[in-house]
């Protein structure tokens, strides 16, 4: 009988890791938003949300999510060793679909969003997308509809983007023009499919 139970509890396991998985897994096809907005309606329904809250349209807000996490709900930055063996911690706290670093979670926590918020929640994140850019606007003039330099200011900081750091990092530049391409990609694509 004990031999049932364990066989019983290690299958309820290996199913409820399948489910977590499946959870916070990518949709199959980031190529194309159509697909992706039917498979996955609710990213769709919080990235609207995030755009009438926010005003940062659907595309920019799906280009960068592309980059930060390939639509990812858990996504961390990779384990760095020493020796090559010895873990000494991740790259960053960067989490989530947003890679939200801890001090910026909490900042956008205290002004727009609710103690309960995660980053590993669809429309949490897309809120703190949109947060996190009207911000870049406010400070750094960029208009929410320039995918490239909000992503620069995303990835640098208000203020790494203001000192231009981005300028020493040409592989930086080069995702932040593919960027800047997968937004005009996104939006043509949703006129297509009558979602714009």
């Amino acid at each position: 009988m004990s031999r049932v139970i364990l066989l019983v509890m290690v299958i309820a396991s290996l199913v409820a890791c399948g489910r977590r998985d499946a959870q916070f897994s990518a949709p199959r096809n980031l190529e194309n938003a159509c697909l992706m907005e039917r498979e996955r309606p609710q990213y769709f329904a919080a990235m609207r949300a995030t755009e009438r809250r926010w005003g940062l349209p659907l595309p920019v807000q799906m280009a960068i999510i592309h980059a930060e996490s390939r639509f990812i709900g858990d996504a961390r930055t990779p384990v760095r060793y020493t020796l090559g063996v010895i873990p000494m911690g991740r790259q960053s706290s960067a989490l989530g679909y947003s890679q939200a670093l801890d001090g910026t979670w909490e900042e956008y926590v205290r002004e727009a969003g609710s103690r309960r918020s995660s980053r590993t929640n669809i429309r949490d994140a897309t809120d703190f997308i949109g947060w996190y850019t009207n911000k870049t606007r406010e400070r750094n003039g960029i208009a929410l509809t320039d995918a490239r330099n909000q992503y620069l200011a995303y990835h640098e900081g208000h203020t790494g983007f203001r000192r231009g750091s981005y300028n020493s990092k040409p592989w930086l530049i080069g995702v932040a023009d593919r960027v800047a391409s997968r937004a005009a990609m996104y939006d043509q694509q949703l006129r297509g499919c009558g979602r714009r």
